[in-house]
């Protein structure tokens, strides 16, 4: 095993010297970029009493074992710290290429570059050919996935990344990008230390957050696992069952649960197919019944009751923990109250048309549960909404915060982080790279603001725009993976102007405007 790991890795070298990227003369006067991650989407490495150092995610070889001998957790109540099983082994976060290599191709040894373990990796790429330099202008927050969003020990390896990038740019404000759950992490940092936030940053950009939580995915994998990569690369990965124990004692999947004050415009429900006898006839029924997030606690509680692992000749309880609750309810009362600072600007970046799970039923007519522990072993059934196939569009888009711009861009949830789209949002906002003449956040697909401000310079002539339409529609197939703007069709939008005359009529006029993007994105307005 060792020879052909050696070989393998001499291959990965021999064709990462072999790659041609485009290079680009760094561009001092940039503002830093600071790529926070989410869920999953940091290089973990641990540390044995002996000093031995190994990488536990991601990897091929041995990975399940791995990750179950030195990744699965104890949540200790008292500091809310998630500590491995073996006391021995401390998890690291690799630091170097200053941050950007734990969260960036997740396990550098595939021979064959998987979209399952490059994470970040398009994004620096595209990031470097704007004139961004790793160190100077482009930097990288990896974490330990399995804490709380609000621990204080990752807050304030947080707030040192902030001070050695703001220094390192030379006193430049920092432009934090965060993806899915690093949005929540950035969102309580910004609650408990927002003079620190206020004082480094300039901009914040979340990409698919999920500010409201993700109720079906995170449902469905407390009581059966998830996979982190589909198809037939899974078999080199982590098993559903071994992360299923990971996740029933990290805080950071709780806090991903449905939060409890939110008020949503369609519900996420735990369903249930039921068999009921009447008392009085002896006769039996078929029921589906539907739980809210409140009432499916307690159930999800019976049928985990009895959940437990073999890990060393030890049997191990692994029931949905309490205590985990309780602190993830303190982290959603946070995240409710955190306020956005004046000097900050916010921009929030969400992933559509793929159908995402929200409400997640079990059993069937034919198949009714009769025990609620018969649950883990339940293939689970999947209510869906619009979305990017983890984070419903109402949770990404519930920010809560007052942001510049709400932007929906039909991508999945991993996919949207490489998505061409994204980037060109990015590369306009963050004033990057060579000025594209086409862009206009007016006019082009990829928008939108979420209001539209007249400026000054019409007052004179008294024209006052009274409406635009908010949500510009995008009109193509229904393909989640369509990252190429060929795939995209028209946006149609509206447009009403009136106008006031010194005679006090009014003349109003209206248009529709259609954005081709073949051939130039050309623009067509009819009245």
């Amino acid at each position: 095993m060792a020879v052909l790991d050696e070989l393998i890795r001499s291959i990965e070298l021999w064709m990462r010297a072999s790659r041609k990227h485009d290079v680009t003369a760094p561009n001092p006067e940039l503002d830093p970029v600071l790529l926070v991650p989410g869920i999953g989407g940091s290089m973990l490495n641990a540390i044995d009493e002996n000093g031995k150092t190994e990488r536990v995610w991601v990897r091929i070889f041995g990975a399940d074992h791995e990750f179950r001998t030195k990744l699965w957790p104890r949540f200790d109540p008292s500091s809310g710290k998630t500590i491995s099983v073996d006391e021995k082994i401390k998890i690291e976060v690799p630091e170097d290429r200053h941050g950007l290599y734990a969260i960036d191709v997740l396990d550098p040894d595939m021979i064959i570059e998987s979209e399952g373990v490059c994470y970040y990796h398009d994004m620096i790429v595209e990031m470097i050919k704007w004139g961004y330099q790793e160190g100077k202008t482009l930097f990288g927050f990896g974490y330990d996935f399995r804490q709380s969003n609000r621990l204080q020990e990752t807050l304030d390896r947080f707030a040192s990344k902030l001070e050695s990038a703001y220094a390192s740019s030379g006193g430049k404000k920092i432009n934090v990008v965060t993806h899915s759950m690093g949005g929540l992490l950035v969102k309580c940092f910004m609650a408990l230390h927002t003079e620190i936030f206020e004082k480094y940053v300039k901009c914040w950009i979340a990409i698919a957050a999920p500010f409201q939580g993700a109720p079906g995915y995170i449902t469905s994998s407390l009581l059966n696992g998830c996979s982190f990569v589909e198809g037939l690369e899974a078999y080199f990965f982590i098993s559903k069952w071994s992360m299923q124990q990971l996740l029933l004692e990290c805080p950071s999947i709780y806090e991903l649960m449905a939060a409890p004050s939110y008020k949503w415009e369609t519900i996420p429900l735990l369903q249930l197919w039921t068999e009921k006898k009447d008392s009085e006839s002896g006769k039996s029924s078929i029921l589906l019944e539907s739980y809210d997030p409140s009432k499916s606690l307690p159930l999800m509680v019976k049928a985990l009751s009895n959940n437990a692992v073999e890990l060393g000749g030890l049997q191990i309880p692994l029931p949905l923990n309490s205590e985990i609750l309780k602190w993830a309810n303190k982290t959603h009362e946070l995240l409710a109250s955190a306020k956005l600072p004046s000097s900050v600007k916010f921009y929030n970046i969400y992933g559509t048309n793929c159908g995402t799970p929200h409400s997640v039923c079990y059993g069937g007519q034919g198949d009714p549960v009769s025990d609620l522990k018969q649950l883990l072993f339940m293939e689970p059934k999947y209510i869906c909404v619009n979305g990017d196939g983890t984070v419903p569009v109402e949770s990404a888009k519930a920010d809560g915060l007052d942001a510049i711009a709400r932007v929906g861009v039909p991508a999945d949830h991993r996919g949207i982080i490489c998505n061409r789209h994204v980037f060109r949002i990015l590369k306009h906002w963050l004033k990057a790279g060579e000025p594209d003449p086409f862009y206009n956040p007016l006019n082009d697909f990829v928008i939108l603001p979420t209001a539209f401000e007249v400026g000054n310079d019409n007052k004179d002539a008294d024209i006052h725009v009274t409406s635009v339409k908010e949500d510009w529609q995008l009109l193509f197939q229904n393909n989640c993976q369509g990252n190429n703007n060929d795939d995209l069709l028209a946006m149609v939008g509206s447009l009403s102007v009136s106008s006031e005359g010194k005679d006090g009529l009014t003349d109003e006029a209206h248009a529709t405007v259609v954005v081709q993007t073949d051939c130039g994105k050309h623009v067509e307005v009819s009245d």
